[in-house]
């Protein structure tokens, strides 16, 4: 260990505060390589794989690794998602900083994250609600959640693992657990001003299946007030 301190920003601090300890981690799309080397430096892998499709970051992470001395102990992958990484070489997958769409397509490219011997740590940049019905029809469960600012962005934090869960229009949107999660009122009234947008632009295409979808996104709407209503008795607000 070269002695240097890395600190990691809070969003990456959650992710790496839930991964267990003795893990075998793959980080896909790991850019400087601040997840697994930190976990490395504070001792808590088993092994770590370091994943990215393009060169330069996988360069990046390399160079941080080099710099706080763990390169010898960390694995650098340039490959799409998960495809160069087997099931045998990872316990715990987190895939982290990409948008809801995107972390879909890795997961559907590798079904085996849903055989019940991985955990996944998921942090959507965006349309967290594609990412959450993916993960309701294809095997998985989200056993927790919980959101961060970040620079002062808000992000949720999935961990998920093989399981069945249906979650309400609201839920898919608004989050399945975030209940009693002290950001989760703010949440929802982003998501709800972000329909309420949707809407009025839909309302002005003037379009009949334009309409259908308006109406659609009203009633997750209406949802996620039933939500953040709840969210008000849950905390006292």
């Amino acid at each position: 260990m070269s002695g240097r301190r890395l600190e990691l920003p809070a969003r990456l601090q959650l992710l790496a505060d839930w991964v267990p300890r003795g893990a075998a981690l793959v980080d896909v799309g790991t850019d400087h390589a601040y997840l697994p080397v930190w976990l490395t430096l504070e001792g808590r892998l088993r092994s770590a794989i370091a994943c990215d499709l393009r060169s330069g970051p996988l360069s990046r992470g390399r160079g941080t690794a080099e710099h706080y001395g763990v390169l010898d102990r960390i694995k650098f992958r340039r490959c799409d998602g998960l495809a160069g990484v087997s099931p045998q070489e990872a316990d715990t997958v987190v895939i982290a900083g990409l948008g809801g769409e995107n972390i879909v397509s890795i997961l559907a490219g590798a079904a085996w994250t849903a055989d019940g011997n991985h955990t996944l740590l998921l942090q959507p940049q965006t349309r967290a609600e594609e990412l959450r019905a993916f993960l309701c029809a294809n095997g998985y469960a989200i056993r927790r959640e919980r959101l961060v600012v970040d620079r002062g962005t808000m992000y949720p934090v999935l961990e998920v693992s093989a399981g069945t869960q249906n979650l309400t229009p609201g839920q898919m949107y608004g989050g399945a657990c975030l209940i009693y999660d002290p950001l989760g009122g703010r949440y929802l009234v982003e998501q709800i001003l972000r329909l309420q947008a949707a809407v009025a632009g839909l309302n002005r295409a003037g379009r009949p299946e334009a309409a259908q979808k308006a109406d659609h996104m009203r009633n997750i709407m209406e949802s996620l007030l039933e939500l953040w209503e709840e969210w008000r008795h849950a905390n006292g607000s």
